[in-house]
């Protein structure tokens, strides 16, 4: 995609695949206040991301509003080789989604 809020790299060493993924998104818990309104910032959150290789389900996450600004995963898969898939989606509590995939190198 090319505008995701996803950058996914994933590299094999030692014969395990390290994937490395930022995500671009502003976790708001929903009890911050904006400082020139004083008004509530709305709940703005990352729920659920799941990560596959080669279409297969290798992590799942179940996230909420405690997780920081921009998140950043790491994780380790066994068995994948140069060339597989990794692909990385998320769902909101709005309701908004994204997904990118990468190759391991």
């Amino acid at each position: 995609m090319a505008n995701s809020s996803i950058k996914i790299r994933a590299k094999v060493k030692g014969g395990v695949c390290e994937v490395k993924a930022l995500i671009n998104h502003p976790m708001e818990t929903g009890l911050r206040k904006d400082k020139k309104t004083g008004k509530v910032i709305p709940a703005h959150y990352i729920q659920e991301v799941t990560c596959q290789h080669n279409g297969k389900d290798v992590v799942t996450g179940m996230w909420g509003g405690a997780i920081s600004t921009n998140p950043y995963l790491s994780f380790m898969v066994d068995g994948a080789k140069k060339g597989d898939t990794i692909s990385l989606s998320w769902v909101d509590n709005t309701g908004a989604k994204d997904s990118d995939e990468g190759e391991v190198k």
